[in-house]
């Protein structure tokens, strides 16, 4: 037997090597297409992935049809369709170094949810958890969602699993992303893809690509701010592993002596792996998925960059414009929600950071096939995450309904467009867009939220009257009104919504510097 053994270990090395260079060099694709997945109704279809150089690949789907040759790096890349939606299909990918089967494959409407905690808050954590679990029997609205990782460059593959709802699995689901799709399925009746790609507690700057970020001196201070947490990074993480030890050394005497324990553990620094890095989830979570056809993306964000609000309205418009280049599907429809209220409410009109984030959502608006949800009504105080993602993931649900599949439905809340003096140039008459529908409060009650400022730049809480589409504004104290706010304030009072009872968006009618102006 011993002069057999170095032999016999040989044929099982050879055998071991021989599988991993044919597994390398069999014809493989992303994560992304694999059993369950949805592909997009209606517009070309691109597939991809990996085989020998040179090599032929065939593509084949419910009578589609494409063929590829792969370049010298072993990347290949067809297109099928269009095709009307349906489904289950099987998806052939056929070439001379082996076969793929993708299963149960659906097509229907597919799109993007990502942004921070709020995106990735996940349908258990809702209100009304048990009985959202218990409706949750739809086969046909499947999610992806995106392994958690930031990178310094651009990657092809991604870690990630289809999952189809059912009471089992929704609980995992993003609730924002779960309550959207739900409404469209109920709405089209055709199958729902989500790609979940969110990380709590992320600035868009990681979100965005490296090149955006270097071509604009604005976000200079952004990068030298990472290149100084990456010089100090060896020092801190030894540092860190010291803490550490001493941490765990001294929990393990606790548990010995059977006594209690409350001390937390250390934080880790920055580290090339850390989420705020420039570019690192554009790179990880979004490079990945470009170009799977989609219809659009959903986007709950902003938290982490409301104090640097101002410099939001350049960054989040840019970081859009990034993912439109990137897929090259022209400008799909992107969706946002606005901040909730949050904080404890502050007695007095005055400055608020979250105010000027939520400006900055607004401002977004001038980008083309761009929606903003408004949500200052359903926040809570005491929790920046709310639970109430049904009604979230509903608002966003009707303006995608509205602007991408044509149905004539109320999808926002009043937004303001202009202010004039009256006649007698005391009050203030505030103009809102011409599909209002008419404007009334919460309850009937009196209108809150509106404050007024005369020349001082002193606010004080207004007196108002609504009609259709207008507001009028005074306080017996300003004789000469120059400047209005709404609910201007991280957790504002404010009750004006229109007659489909969606809420008005925060606004203000001047332009002088807040608390994020020099921030960046």
């Amino acid at each position: 037997m011993r002069t057999r053994t170095p032999l016999l270990r040989y044929f099982a090395v050879a055998l071991v090597w021989t599988m991993a260079v044919s597994a390398q060099a069999a014809v493989t694709m992303p994560s992304l297409f694999a059993d369950h997945m949805v592909l997009q109704r209606n517009k070309p279809i691109p597939v991809w992935g990996w085989a020998e150089p040179g090599e032929q690949v065939v593509v084949k789907l419910e009578g589609q049809e494409g063929t590829a040759t792969a370049d010298a790096d072993g990347r290949w890349k067809v297109a099928i369709g269009p095709m009307a939606a349906g489904g289950p299909y099987i998806m052939n990918v056929a070439a001379k170094s082996g076969t793929v089967n993708v299963a149960d494959v659906l097509v229907g409407e597919v799109w993007i949810c990502s942004g921070q905690s709020n995106m990735q808050f996940d349908v258990r954590g809702t209100k009304d958890f048990d009985r959202e679990k218990n409706l949750a029997n739809y086969p046909n609205l499947r999610m992806f969602t995106v392994e958690q990782v930031a990178k310094e460059t651009p990657q092809t593959n991604c870690h990630g699993s289809w999952a189809v709802c059912s009471p089992d699995t929704v609980g995992s689901f993003s609730s924002v992303g779960y309550f959207f799709a739900r409404k469209l399925h109920q709405d089209l009746g055709v199958p729902i893809g989500m790609l979940h790609t969110s990380w709590g507690g992320t600035p868009a700057e990681s979100w965005t690509t490296m090149e955006s970020l270097k071509a604009n001196p604005y976000y200079a201070d952004i990068l030298k701010r990472w290149d100084e947490k990456m010089a100090s990074y060896p020092t801190a993480k030894a540092q860190f592993d010291q803490d550490l030890a001493a941490w765990e050394a001294e929990k393990k005497t606790a548990e010995d002596q059977k006594a209690e324990f409350t001390k937390p553990r250390p934080n880790g620094p920055w580290g090339p792996d850390h989420p705020w890095r420039p570019a690192g989830l554009f790179n990880a979570m979004i490079s990945p998925l470009v170009p799977y056809a989609i219809q659009g993306a959903i986007w709950y964000q902003g938290e982490s960059n409301a104090d640097r609000a101002y410099q939001y309205r350049e960054l989040f418009p840019r970081m859009i414009q990034d993912w439109r280049a990137a897929w090259g599907q022209g400008d799909f429809s992107f969706y946002y929600v606005q901040l909730a209220n949050f904080m404890d409410r502050k007695p007095e009109p005055g400055d608020s950071a979250w105010a000027e984030l939520r400006e900055a959502q607004t401002k977004t608006l001038s980008l083309p096939n761009t929606g903003m949800s408004i949500t200052i009504d359903i926040g809570e105080a005491k929790d920046i995450h709310p639970k109430n993602k049904q009604e979230v993931g509903r608002r966003l649900a009707l303006i995608a309904l509205n602007k991408d599949y044509g149905k004539q439905i109320p999808y926002s809340g009043p937004m303001y467009t202009a202010m004039a003096r009256t006649s007698l140039g005391k009050k203030v008459l505030l103009r809102f867009d011409k599909d209002t529908l008419g404007m009334t409060t919460l309850g009937k009650n009196k209108p809150t939220g509106f404050a007024i400022a005369g020349p001082d730049r002193k606010f004080v809480w207004a007196r108002t009257k609504v009609m259709r589409n207008k507001v009028i504004v005074w306080h017996p104290d300003i004789k000469n009104p120059v400047a209005v706010r709404y609910a201007w304030a991280d957790n504002p009072d404010c009750n004006l919504i229109n007659r489909a009872g969606l809420p008005a968006s925060p606004f203000r009618t001047d332009d002088w510097p807040g608390l994020t102006a020099d921030k960046k």
